[in-house]
């Protein structure tokens, strides 16, 4: 099953005999909140999930900016937004497609089977004559339990033998993969071995997602090539938009573990290396 949904066969689904549970993960790195923009016009039937406080456990030293949630913590949280073991999900966010990412990359990792994200979000939505609301639905208290470890997890250590054994691939920006520019984290750089795949790379113009085929075309570029090719790993500031390299590398039918640390917290580690410049290192 694919791991994404266009806004017309969400149309169809959310009017059906089996309506997923629909989550609504609008974020934006640095603000402003989403809450007040789901208040204002959201999917109807859409329960909002907040990724710096649901998503994800609270920042501290040697852990990175968004690190794994407390799993209990996250099962409650998705129980009071209605996900239930035995019904689809759907998450969406404002376009950009990395908080749907998070939240789909978290739920599957979690034990989840049946979990999509809408192809392009919100915007490509309303863009197809989808209906918004202001009326906050009353969830009906979920089931789901996780169960992490359905999807493959790197910590900083293996990030780096992955990046020695395998193909780990780095998700941000390329300015700041070389060095030239870092805005958040101590230092610029990368992770000695890491090849720079920003996830820009996966998407068109019109925020959807590349077809499959050409995804698969550029992952290929960069050494992925699918099952049975070398073993592939992303990470990215936060493990946010690394999220969102791993689900179009699912798309394009690769399987990649995820580094949730990810720079925030490999950089806060002074005794890590770095490497800069555009080649691997």
């Amino acid at each position: 099953m694919t791991p994404l949904i266009t806004a017309a066969e969400l149309m169809n689904v959310a009017t059906g005999d089996r309506p997923p549970t629909l989550l609504d993960v609008r974020w934006q790195l640095g603000g402003p909140p989403g809450r007040p923009a789901y208040e204002a016009g959201h999917v109807p039937g859409a329960v909002y999930v907040d990724l710096d406080t649901e998503l994800a456990g609270p920042a501290g030293e040697g852990k990175g900016r968004h690190p794994l949630p407390d799993g209990e913590e996250f099962g409650a949280a998705m129980r009071r937004a209605g996900v239930r073991a035995d019904r689809p999900v759907v998450v969406y966010d404002g376009g950009q497609g990395w908080a749907a990412a998070r939240a789909w990359w978290l739920l599957r990792w979690a034990g989840h089977g049946d979990v999509r994200v809408l192809d392009g979000g919100l915007a490509e939505w309303t863009a197809r004559g989808g209906p918004l609301t202001t009326e906050v639905p009353a969830a009906e208290e979920g089931d789901f339990t996780p169960e992490p470890g359905a999807l493959p997890l790197l910590d900083a250590d293996g990030a780096a033998a992955l990046a020695r054994r395998g193909l780990l691939l780095d998700a941000r920006a390329g300015e700041r993969y070389r060095g030239e520019v870092e805005p958040i984290d101590r230092v610029g750089g990368h992770i000695p071995g890491a090849v720079s795949a920003p996830t820009t790379g996966n998407v068109g113009a019109d925020g959807r997602f590349r077809p499959a085929k050409e995804l698969a075309a550029r992952f290929a570029e960069l050494g992925a090539t699918g099952e049975p090719g070398p073993e592939v790993g992303v990470y990215c500031g936060s493990g946010v938009s690394g999220a969102h390299e791993v689900l179009a590398l699912a798309v394009a039918g690769t399987p990649a573990a995820l580094y949730v640390g990810s720079w925030s917290e490999w950089s806060a580690d002074p005794s890590r290396p770095v490497a800069t410049g555009a080649l691997p290192g």
